[in-house]
């Protein structure tokens, strides 16, 4: 089985999401996941083991949550430690980076729960058309 390599990125490009073919996609992809949002504002209240995370994020399988965890770390959102101790010790962290996207997801969050109210109406307004 041969493996294809990896596409030549031109640094010069200028990243645009909407561009089939741009890097940016499935970033945006990893970000904007349930997954993905929920574990980088979890993630903004400090440093967090996989199991504390996963009880915060309720809901997330375990494998999910370490395919989330990982995407993140790959593309610079997540910082993974581990600690020298017995048994080994994993904490996750938001970089710079995904602190600076976890708080305008939280901005996004309390946007959606402020207006709950108006969300509920207008589906229920959808339901009886």
């Amino acid at each position: 089985m041969t493996t294809q390599p990896a596409p030549v990125e031109d640094p010069t490009l200028e990243a645009d999401v909407f561009a089939r073919n741009c890097t940016s996609r499935p970033v945006l992809q990893n970000v904007a996941s349930r997954w993905g949002t929920l574990a980088l504002v979890a993630l903004r209240e400090g440093p967090y083991r996989f199991s504390a995370l996963r009880r915060r994020v309720d809901g997330v399988s375990e494998r999910m949550l370490s395919q989330t965890l990982q995407g993140l770390e790959r593309d610079g959102l997540v910082h993974r430690e581990v600690h020298e101790t017995i048994p080994p010790r994993v904490e996750y962290t938001l970089t710079d980076l995904g602190a600076q996207v976890a708080d305008h997801l939280e901005a996004l969050i309390k946007v959606l729960e402020t207006n709950m109210p108006a969300i509920r109406d207008a589906q229920a307004a959808y339901h009886r058309e």
